[in-house]
């Protein structure tokens, strides 16, 4: 009311000062819009009065806060101060309440600090400022300041309303730095630090201060002491106010530093100050640094810290997918977890882009690790290279790109360990890539022209029947076939079908023949070779079941013979009986009686001539009757009297057997009561 009476007197020599006075009585009384009213009157006046302009500035940026306009306060205050630093302080103590003052000074510390870190854009500027260039501004001839020189001013008045506040003086330290004024923003650094000797962020601030002048062994010390209090993370905001080349700087000397702590002592502590150094360096890279992300990473695997180097690779990874030493190191650590598909992936990845670079590092492991890394590569590329090899036509396949991909791989593994199985495996990859005259160079230069190892000798029989020599590649690769049929079976991939049918038929020819002259052991790798060549055919089965039987092999010859009767369908009943014999015989040697019984009422069904004749022969008719007798009476015991007759009949076609007719008796008196027929 007073000032409203004043204001409407005939005289107006306070006239601003009054409207200032007024604007904060009804800031107090909660009537923003009409203090604002009043503070807009005093800024826009066409004679402006400096104190009642700091008042109004001071007043209207009260109000900005209350309606989230942080930034716009920040500049209603950084004006005030740029008009009169002490009158400032003064209307702050004087109309701003103790309750709002706190708040005040936060939000001018915070929109200080992120003007130095140029986090604010003109885009936000004030409406008063949008204007025509009238009143205050006119009489100020500036804009509102948004650089160093502003934030300082403000930073001054932070830190003349509350010396003993940290924050205040390192954004006064910050601004001076950002000035040029480094000297005296060390002097406030220090000036810090001796009040508290453990503050993070002034250590940080001092010790790239340091550095820039020059004292590398101050800073060192400096970043060691940060490192031991472990609060790495005040380097944050700082690096949005250090200029370029003092955060190139920082980052050039952190990573130096940490390359000659681990040139040194290799021990868990010092891993660790190497470890903090290169944080430091990617911090002032901006969270990203090739390098030092690789060789942090390894300093984490070294420590055990298994996950957290795959975060760096991963991040390498994500900027330069292609990276090889990110690849391989990954490659590594999921070696050291036994993670197999992964440790595989990464590492045949790299090899494709740069084997060069990846056969060093895995020489550079421990030899178990290399044995482990080598045989997973093997693992992987075998059963790979047999699932292309078995399709018709692997090139004309969305596979081509992984029989390519296993070429830099198997080279590799030659390169690695120079064991028979790489170059073998090798020479698969060459000969499946359509390269039969390197891989026949490769084979030779590894084994010599005659090879003595069984494996590279069937390899070069493949190639040589490349060149129709059959007889020479069935001996090489009959010794394989009694050696490793899957081998085989994968090998003769390469031979093409009509060549196959004549290495089948030689292969067959040649058993037959050491058969006869009773070299059973050799005859039996040149029919497994005729199986596997003419795929399963049943004639060359039942020739190898029959020189398994004769080496006493019967659990062998069984399956061959197995596979006989299941492809039963367009054979005579004639064959069929006979097939069923043998697989009788085989079973009774193997004392399963029951079901060599079932296979010889089959055959006996089938052609009873053939089979009596042949039951005559092996195993004898009294034998194999005694057999029938014990299967029905354990059929008899169990009550089964249906089945025990079927058996009976048969066996008394084989032979007419006192103890079975005695047991036929039986089952007509038992089974009297129903009808057994």
């Amino acid at each position: 009311d007073v000032c409203e009476q004043l204001l409407a007197a005939e005289q107006s020599t306070y006239h601003n000062t009054l409207l200032a006075l007024r604007g904060f009585c009804s800031l107090h009384a909660q009537d923003h819009p009409k203090a604002l009213q009043d503070f807009q009157r005093v800024i826009e006046h066409d004679s402006p009065h400096p104190n009642s302009c700091i008042k109004a500035l001071c007043g209207r940026g009260l109000i900005r806060i209350s309606g989230g306009s942080n930034y716009l306060t920040a500049l209603d205050y950084i004006t005030a101060c740029q008009l009169k630093l002490e009158e400032t302080i003064f209307t702050i103590k004087s109309y701003v309440p103790w309750n709002q003052r706190g708040l005040l000074l936060k939000v001018l510390q915070e929109e200080g600090q992120m003007m130095l870190q140029k986090k604010r854009y003109s885009g936000g500027s004030s409406v008063s400022f949008q204007k025509k260039q009238t009143g205050l501004c006119t009489f100020l001839n500036l804009e509102p300041s948004r650089d160093a020189p502003g934030v300082f001013q403000l930073a001054s008045l932070l830190v003349e309303l509350d010396s003993s506040d940290e924050a205040s003086r390192l954004l006064c330290a910050d601004a001076l730095y950002q000035m040029g004024r480094g000297e005296e923003a060390h002097r406030m650094l220090s000036l810090a630090l001796s009040r508290n000797p453990q503050r993070a962020p002034v250590l940080a601030r001092l010790a790239l201060l340091q550095l820039k002048r020059g004292f590398v062994h101050d800073g060192n010390q400096l970043l060691k002491r940060l490192i031991r209090i472990g609060d790495s993370s005040c380097l944050l905001p700082i690096l949005d106010i250090f200029q370029d080349e003092d955060r190139k700087l920082l980052q050039s000397h952190c990573r130096w530093r940490a390359l000659a702590i681990l040139k040194g002592k290799q021990e868990g502590a010092a891993i660790r100050e190497a470890i903090a150094h290169l944080s430091f360096a990617i911090l002032a890279a901006g969270g990203y640094a090739e390098d030092c992300l690789l060789t942090r990473a390894r300093c984490y695997g070294r420590l055990g810290q298994m996950k957290t180097a795959i975060f760096d690779f991963n991040a390498v990874l994500k900027e330069d997918p292609s990276n090889v030493q990110a690849l391989s190191g990954r490659g590594f650590i999921h070696l050291a977890l036994r993670q197999q598909k992964e440790a595989v992936q990464d590492l045949i990845s790299a090899l494709k882009v740069e084997a060069g670079a990846v056969i060093p590092a895995i020489l550079s492991l421990k030899p178990e690790a290399q044995g482990l890394v080598t045989g997973w590569l093997l693992q992987h590329g075998r059963a790979a290279l047999t699932e292309l090899v078995a399709t018709k036509d692997p090139k004309n396949l969305p596979g081509e790109e992984t029989l390519g991909d296993l070429l830099p791989v198997a080279k590799a593994l030659t390169k690695i360990c120079r064991a028979a199985q790489h170059h073998i495996f090798y020479t698969d990859v060459l000969m499946a890539n359509g390269e039969p005259q390197e891989a026949l160079k490769h084979l030779q230069e590894a084994f010599g022209h005659s090879p003595a190892e069984d494996s590279a000798r069937a390899r070069l029989a493949v190639l040589q029947l490349q060149s129709r020599n059959v007889a020479g590649a069935a001996a090489p690769l009959s010794v394989l076939a009694r050696r490793d049929e899957k081998d085989l079976a994968f090998l003769l991939n390469f031979v093409d079908t009509k060549q196959q049918q004549h290495l089948a038929q030689a292969a067959a020819q040649e058993g037959k023949v050491l058969m006869k002259s009773h070299h059973h052991e050799q005859a039996l790798g040149y029919l497994s070779l005729a199986v596997v060549a003419s795929r399963d055919s049943p004639r060359y089965l039942r020739r190898r079941a029959a020189c398994l039987t004769h080496l006493k092999k019967h659990d062998k010859a069984l399956k061959d013979m197995a596979k006989v009767i299941q492809g039963h369908g367009s054979n005579s009943p004639k064959t069929q009986a006979g097939d069923h014999c043998c697989q009788g015989f085989l079973l009774l040697a193997l004392a399963q009686e029951e079901a060599a019984v079932q296979h010889y009422m089959q055959a006996l069904q089938l052609d009873e001539p053939l089979a009596l004749g042949t039951i005559t022969n092996c195993p004898g008719r009294e034998f194999l009757t005694k057999t029938f007798h014990k299967i029905a009476q354990c059929n008899f015991e169990k009550q089964r009297y249906e089945e025990a007759w079927k058996i009976t009949d048969c066996g008394l076609k084989i032979d007419k057997s006192s103890e079975l007719q005695k047991l036929k008796a039986r089952l007509k008196r038992e089974a009297s009561s129903c009808s057994i027929h």
